[in-house]
Protein backbone atom coordinates (compact mmCIF):
# COMPACT_ATOMS: atom_id res chain seq x y z
CA UNK A 1 0.00 0.00 0.00
CA UNK A 2 1.47 3.18 -1.18
CA UNK A 3 1.96 6.08 2.06
CA UNK A 4 1.76 9.63 1.57
CA UNK A 5 2.24 12.12 4.00
CA UNK A 6 -0.55 15.69 3.90
CA UNK A 7 -1.06 18.35 6.02
CA UNK A 8 -5.23 18.74 6.18
CA UNK A 9 -5.96 22.84 7.41
CA UNK A 10 -9.51 22.77 9.57
CA UNK A 11 -11.96 25.27 9.05
CA UNK A 12 -14.67 26.89 9.97
CA UNK A 13 -18.57 25.96 9.40
CA UNK A 14 -19.38 22.96 7.72
CA UNK A 15 -15.24 22.45 7.61
CA UNK A 16 -15.40 19.71 10.27
CA UNK A 17 -18.29 17.91 8.33
CA UNK A 18 -16.54 18.12 5.09
CA UNK A 19 -13.29 16.48 7.02
CA UNK A 20 -15.48 13.63 8.31
CA UNK A 21 -16.80 12.65 5.03
CA UNK A 22 -12.99 13.00 3.55
CA UNK A 23 -11.78 10.69 6.53
CA UNK A 24 -14.50 8.48 5.91
CA UNK A 25 -13.69 7.88 2.15
CA UNK A 26 -10.03 8.16 2.86
CA UNK A 27 -10.19 4.71 4.95
CA UNK A 28 -11.69 2.76 2.31
CA UNK A 29 -9.10 3.44 -0.48
CA UNK A 30 -5.86 1.13 -1.16
CA UNK A 31 -3.76 4.21 -0.34
CA UNK A 32 -2.48 5.53 2.96
CA UNK A 33 -2.45 9.07 3.64
CA UNK A 34 -0.66 10.13 6.92
CA UNK A 35 -2.44 13.15 8.04
CA UNK A 36 -0.93 16.48 9.63
CA UNK A 37 -4.26 18.38 11.22
CA UNK A 38 -3.47 22.28 11.66
CA UNK A 39 -6.48 23.86 13.23
CA UNK A 40 -7.17 26.93 11.13
CA UNK A 41 -10.35 27.46 12.70
CA UNK A 42 -11.38 31.36 13.23
CA UNK A 43 -11.12 30.47 16.96
CA UNK A 44 -7.87 29.43 16.94
CA UNK A 45 -6.51 31.91 14.64
CA UNK A 46 -7.55 34.56 17.13
CA UNK A 47 -5.60 32.80 20.15
CA UNK A 48 -2.57 30.98 18.40
CA UNK A 49 -0.37 34.24 16.75
CA UNK A 50 2.16 31.97 15.28
CA UNK A 51 -0.76 29.68 13.90
CA UNK A 52 0.07 30.88 10.36
CA UNK A 53 4.15 29.83 10.98
CA UNK A 54 3.01 26.38 11.85
CA UNK A 55 0.44 26.17 8.88
CA UNK A 56 3.44 27.00 6.97
CA UNK A 57 6.38 24.75 8.34
CA UNK A 58 3.81 21.79 7.81
CA UNK A 59 3.16 22.73 4.54
CA UNK A 60 6.56 22.56 3.45
CA UNK A 61 7.53 19.15 4.65
CA UNK A 62 4.31 17.35 3.61
CA UNK A 63 3.81 15.85 0.20
CA UNK A 64 0.10 18.00 -0.52
CA UNK A 65 -2.47 20.09 1.40
CA UNK A 66 -6.30 19.55 2.15
CA UNK A 67 -7.75 22.85 3.23
CA UNK A 68 -11.25 23.71 4.20
CA UNK A 69 -13.11 26.65 4.24
CA UNK A 70 -12.28 29.08 6.36
CA UNK A 71 -14.31 32.46 7.89
CA UNK A 72 -12.57 35.51 7.10
CA UNK A 73 -12.61 38.14 10.14
CA UNK A 74 -10.31 40.88 9.76
CA UNK A 75 -7.84 39.12 7.08
CA UNK A 76 -8.23 36.27 4.84
CA UNK A 77 -6.59 33.16 5.44
CA UNK A 78 -6.84 32.13 1.45
CA UNK A 79 -4.86 34.86 0.78
CA UNK A 80 -2.37 34.95 4.04
CA UNK A 81 -1.75 31.00 2.75
CA UNK A 82 -1.01 32.42 -1.07
CA UNK A 83 1.43 34.86 -0.42
CA UNK A 84 3.35 32.77 2.45
CA UNK A 85 3.30 29.95 0.37
CA UNK A 86 4.11 31.79 -2.84
CA UNK A 87 1.34 30.37 -4.81
CA UNK A 88 1.64 31.18 -8.47
CA UNK A 89 -0.96 29.29 -10.10
CA UNK A 90 -4.72 28.34 -9.48
CA UNK A 91 -6.80 25.26 -11.31
CA UNK A 92 -10.23 25.72 -11.28
CA UNK A 93 -11.92 22.54 -13.63
CA UNK A 94 -15.33 23.07 -13.76
CA UNK A 95 -17.87 20.32 -15.99
CA UNK A 96 -21.48 19.56 -16.93
CA UNK A 97 -22.12 17.04 -14.15
CA UNK A 98 -25.04 14.74 -15.26
CA UNK A 99 -28.18 14.95 -12.39
CA UNK A 100 -27.38 18.19 -11.12
CA UNK A 101 -30.53 20.76 -11.88
CA UNK A 102 -28.91 23.99 -13.76
CA UNK A 103 -30.94 26.61 -15.99
CA UNK A 104 -28.07 26.44 -18.37
CA UNK A 105 -28.32 23.39 -20.99
CA UNK A 106 -25.06 23.11 -23.03
CA UNK A 107 -22.60 20.73 -21.44
CA UNK A 108 -19.44 22.68 -20.07
CA UNK A 109 -16.29 21.27 -19.69
CA UNK A 110 -13.75 24.19 -18.65
CA UNK A 111 -10.22 24.05 -17.08
CA UNK A 112 -9.21 27.58 -15.83
CA UNK A 113 -5.75 28.20 -14.96
CA UNK A 114 -5.60 31.63 -13.28
CA UNK A 115 -2.58 33.58 -12.41
CA UNK A 116 -2.60 33.60 -8.65
CA UNK A 117 -0.76 37.03 -7.88
CA UNK A 118 -0.93 39.90 -8.78
CA UNK A 119 -3.92 41.98 -10.82
CA UNK A 120 -6.02 44.06 -8.11
CA UNK A 121 -5.99 41.83 -5.55
CA UNK A 122 -2.43 42.68 -4.22
CA UNK A 123 -3.61 46.24 -3.45
CA UNK A 124 -6.56 47.41 -0.78
CA UNK A 125 -6.10 51.01 -2.26
CA UNK A 126 -5.82 54.47 -0.98
CA UNK A 127 -9.13 57.29 -0.36
CA UNK A 128 -7.68 60.71 -2.18
CA UNK A 129 -9.64 63.64 -0.72
CA UNK A 130 -13.08 62.82 -0.37
CA UNK A 131 -14.49 61.78 -3.55
CA UNK A 132 -11.63 59.85 -5.00
CA UNK A 133 -10.03 56.08 -4.86
CA UNK A 134 -6.78 54.84 -6.54
CA UNK A 135 -5.25 50.96 -6.64
CA UNK A 136 -2.27 49.73 -7.87
CA UNK A 137 -2.60 46.78 -10.60
CA UNK A 138 0.56 44.85 -10.64
CA UNK A 139 1.61 42.16 -13.50
CA UNK A 140 4.52 39.81 -12.74
CA UNK A 141 6.38 37.98 -15.71
CA UNK A 142 6.90 34.78 -14.20
CA UNK A 143 3.88 33.81 -12.51
CA UNK A 144 2.17 34.55 -15.75
CA UNK A 145 4.92 32.10 -17.47
CA UNK A 146 4.25 29.71 -14.82
CA UNK A 147 0.23 29.89 -15.00
CA UNK A 148 0.67 29.63 -19.13
CA UNK A 149 2.93 26.20 -18.68
CA UNK A 150 0.74 24.56 -16.58
CA UNK A 151 -2.09 25.42 -18.94
CA UNK A 152 -0.36 23.95 -22.40
CA UNK A 153 1.04 21.30 -20.43
CA UNK A 154 -2.37 20.59 -18.95
CA UNK A 155 -3.98 21.12 -22.96
CA UNK A 156 -1.23 18.94 -24.09
CA UNK A 157 -2.38 16.05 -21.61
CA UNK A 158 -5.92 16.13 -22.38
CA UNK A 159 -5.81 16.82 -25.89
CA UNK A 160 -7.12 20.24 -25.73
CA UNK A 161 -6.87 23.69 -26.73
CA UNK A 162 -5.54 26.99 -25.14
CA UNK A 163 -7.14 30.27 -24.86
CA UNK A 164 -5.54 33.16 -23.24
CA UNK A 165 -8.02 36.18 -22.25
CA UNK A 166 -7.56 39.61 -20.58
CA UNK A 167 -8.13 43.56 -21.97
CA UNK A 168 -4.83 43.37 -23.30
CA UNK A 169 -6.31 46.06 -25.47
CA UNK A 170 -7.24 48.35 -22.76
CA UNK A 171 -4.87 47.39 -19.90
CA UNK A 172 -2.38 47.12 -22.95
CA UNK A 173 1.04 47.83 -20.13
CA UNK A 174 -0.62 45.09 -17.64
CA UNK A 175 -2.40 42.94 -19.88
CA UNK A 176 -0.32 42.79 -22.42
CA UNK A 177 2.92 41.72 -20.43
CA UNK A 178 0.42 38.60 -19.34
CA UNK A 179 -0.14 37.81 -23.18
CA UNK A 180 3.57 38.54 -23.90
CA UNK A 181 4.42 35.91 -21.39
CA UNK A 182 1.89 33.68 -22.50
CA UNK A 183 2.98 33.29 -26.23
CA UNK A 184 6.56 33.52 -24.89
CA UNK A 185 5.47 29.83 -23.48
CA UNK A 186 3.32 29.14 -26.52
CA UNK A 187 5.97 28.96 -28.74
CA UNK A 188 6.95 25.80 -27.24
CA UNK A 189 4.06 24.50 -28.07
CA UNK A 190 3.55 24.42 -31.37
CA UNK A 191 0.89 21.28 -31.99
CA UNK A 192 -1.14 22.93 -29.63
CA UNK A 193 -4.06 25.48 -30.71
CA UNK A 194 -3.51 28.80 -28.94
CA UNK A 195 -5.28 31.98 -29.28
CA UNK A 196 -6.40 35.34 -27.45
CA UNK A 197 -9.79 36.51 -26.80
CA UNK A 198 -10.75 39.45 -24.99
CA UNK A 199 -12.65 38.87 -21.39
CA UNK A 200 -15.83 40.53 -22.49
CA UNK A 201 -16.16 38.67 -25.33
CA UNK A 202 -14.60 35.36 -23.68
CA UNK A 203 -17.58 35.22 -21.02
CA UNK A 204 -20.37 35.44 -24.23
CA UNK A 205 -18.63 32.58 -26.02
CA UNK A 206 -18.96 30.74 -22.74
CA UNK A 207 -22.45 31.47 -23.06
CA UNK A 208 -23.34 30.66 -26.47
CA UNK A 209 -20.66 28.31 -27.46
CA UNK A 210 -19.28 26.81 -24.42
CA UNK A 211 -17.79 23.68 -26.86
CA UNK A 212 -15.20 26.49 -28.11
CA UNK A 213 -13.90 27.07 -24.40
CA UNK A 214 -11.62 24.38 -23.46
CA UNK A 215 -8.83 25.33 -21.30
CA UNK A 216 -8.34 29.39 -19.99
CA UNK A 217 -5.61 31.02 -18.69
CA UNK A 218 -5.90 35.07 -17.54
CA UNK A 219 -4.58 37.08 -14.84
CA UNK A 220 -5.74 36.64 -10.80
CA UNK A 221 -9.09 38.72 -10.88
CA UNK A 222 -9.98 37.74 -14.67
CA UNK A 223 -10.07 33.63 -13.32
CA UNK A 224 -12.00 34.69 -10.10
CA UNK A 225 -14.93 35.37 -12.07
CA UNK A 226 -14.78 33.73 -14.51
CA UNK A 227 -14.59 30.41 -12.37
CA UNK A 228 -17.33 31.16 -10.22
CA UNK A 229 -19.87 32.00 -13.22
CA UNK A 230 -18.98 28.96 -14.79
CA UNK A 231 -19.79 27.06 -11.43
CA UNK A 232 -22.82 28.88 -11.66
CA UNK A 233 -23.57 27.10 -15.38
CA UNK A 234 -23.32 24.20 -13.86
CA UNK A 235 -25.43 24.07 -11.28
CA UNK A 236 -23.39 24.93 -8.18
CA UNK A 237 -20.41 26.33 -6.72
CA UNK A 238 -20.65 23.93 -4.12
CA UNK A 239 -19.74 21.35 -7.11
CA UNK A 240 -16.16 23.08 -7.79
CA UNK A 241 -13.00 22.16 -6.13
CA UNK A 242 -9.83 23.96 -6.30
CA UNK A 243 -5.53 23.76 -7.01
CA UNK A 244 -2.83 25.77 -6.10
CA UNK A 245 0.74 25.61 -6.74
CA UNK A 246 3.77 27.14 -6.14
CA UNK A 247 7.51 26.80 -8.06
CA UNK A 248 10.87 26.05 -7.62
CA UNK A 249 13.60 28.00 -10.24
CA UNK A 250 13.67 24.54 -12.36
CA UNK A 251 9.94 25.19 -12.74
CA UNK A 252 8.89 21.97 -10.55
CA UNK A 253 5.96 22.13 -8.60
CA UNK A 254 7.58 22.86 -4.60
CA UNK A 255 4.03 22.80 -3.11
CA UNK A 256 0.48 21.98 -3.37
CA UNK A 257 -2.93 22.50 -2.16
CA UNK A 258 -6.64 21.20 -2.89
CA UNK A 259 -9.81 22.62 -1.83
CA UNK A 260 -13.49 23.29 -1.86
CA UNK A 261 -14.04 26.52 -3.70
CA UNK A 262 -17.37 27.04 -1.34
CA UNK A 263 -17.72 28.43 1.68
CA UNK A 264 -18.32 27.83 5.24
CA UNK A 265 -22.09 28.01 4.74
CA UNK A 266 -22.45 28.66 8.78
CA UNK A 267 -26.69 28.22 8.50
CA UNK A 268 -26.13 24.55 7.57
CA UNK A 269 -22.98 23.45 9.74
CA UNK A 270 -23.54 20.52 12.01
CA UNK A 271 -27.11 19.67 10.14
CA UNK A 272 -26.08 16.96 8.00
CA UNK A 273 -27.04 19.31 4.94
CA UNK A 274 -23.76 19.98 3.05
CA UNK A 275 -22.63 18.95 0.40
CA UNK A 276 -19.23 17.25 0.48
CA UNK A 277 -18.87 16.74 -3.52
CA UNK A 278 -16.51 19.28 -3.86
CA UNK A 279 -14.21 18.35 -1.11
CA UNK A 280 -14.39 14.45 -2.27
CA UNK A 281 -13.37 16.12 -5.68
CA UNK A 282 -10.18 17.94 -4.16
CA UNK A 283 -9.37 14.93 -2.59
CA UNK A 284 -9.18 13.35 -6.19
CA UNK A 285 -7.63 15.62 -7.39
CA UNK A 286 -4.58 15.63 -4.69
CA UNK A 287 -4.76 11.81 -5.38
CA UNK A 288 -4.24 11.90 -9.28
CA UNK A 289 -1.42 14.81 -7.89
CA UNK A 290 0.45 12.34 -5.85
CA UNK A 291 0.48 9.95 -8.55
CA UNK A 292 -2.40 7.24 -7.27
CA UNK A 293 -4.11 8.38 -10.81
CA UNK A 294 -6.15 5.38 -10.82
CA UNK A 295 -7.43 5.72 -7.09
CA UNK A 296 -8.27 9.33 -7.94
CA UNK A 297 -10.16 8.43 -11.31
CA UNK A 298 -12.24 5.86 -9.61
CA UNK A 299 -12.96 7.67 -6.75
CA UNK A 300 -14.42 10.40 -8.69
CA UNK A 301 -15.99 8.17 -11.16
CA UNK A 302 -17.77 6.80 -8.16
CA UNK A 303 -19.18 10.50 -7.03
CA UNK A 304 -20.03 11.15 -10.65
CA UNK A 305 -22.27 8.24 -10.72
CA UNK A 306 -23.89 8.24 -7.56
CA UNK A 307 -25.08 12.11 -8.66
CA UNK A 308 -26.22 10.60 -12.07
CA UNK A 309 -28.42 8.11 -10.04
CA UNK A 310 -30.01 10.39 -7.90
CA UNK A 311 -28.16 9.40 -4.89
CA UNK A 312 -27.14 13.31 -4.03
CA UNK A 313 -27.85 15.66 -1.40
CA UNK A 314 -31.03 17.87 -0.80
CA UNK A 315 -29.29 20.83 -2.31
CA UNK A 316 -29.36 19.04 -5.24
CA UNK A 317 -32.51 17.55 -5.09
CA UNK A 318 -31.73 14.44 -3.62
CA UNK A 319 -32.88 13.22 -0.52
CA UNK A 320 -29.16 12.28 1.17
CA UNK A 321 -27.33 13.70 4.02
CA UNK A 322 -23.62 14.29 4.14
CA UNK A 323 -22.99 11.11 5.85
CA UNK A 324 -25.66 9.21 3.69
CA UNK A 325 -23.78 10.61 0.58
CA UNK A 326 -20.30 9.79 1.75
CA UNK A 327 -21.59 6.18 2.42
CA UNK A 328 -23.16 5.87 -1.54
CA UNK A 329 -20.01 6.90 -2.31
CA UNK A 330 -18.04 4.56 -0.74
CA UNK A 331 -20.41 1.60 -1.71
CA UNK A 332 -20.24 2.88 -5.23
CA UNK A 333 -16.08 3.07 -5.00
CA UNK A 334 -16.13 -0.56 -3.61
CA UNK A 335 -18.33 -1.75 -5.97
CA UNK A 336 -16.04 -0.76 -9.13
CA UNK A 337 -13.63 -3.46 -10.62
Amino acid sequence: MAEHKITELMGDGISPELSKSVHTVINALSVKLEIEQIDLTLENRRKDKKIYDATLASMTHTDATLKYPTATETESPNKIIRERCKFSVIHRPCVTIPGVPTNFKKPIDIDIVRVATGGTYDDAGRRIGLHSAVSVRVIEHLPCRQAAQFAFQLAGKRGRTVTSSSKYTIQQATDGLFEEAVSEVARGYSFIKHKRVLFDALLAELAMHPEKVQIVVCPNEYGDFLSDSAAGLVGSLGLADSSSFAYREDGSISMAMFDPAGGTAPDIAGKDLANPTAALFALCSMLIFLGEVETGAKLKTAILDCIGEGKSTKDLGGPLGTQGFTAAVIEKFVAAK
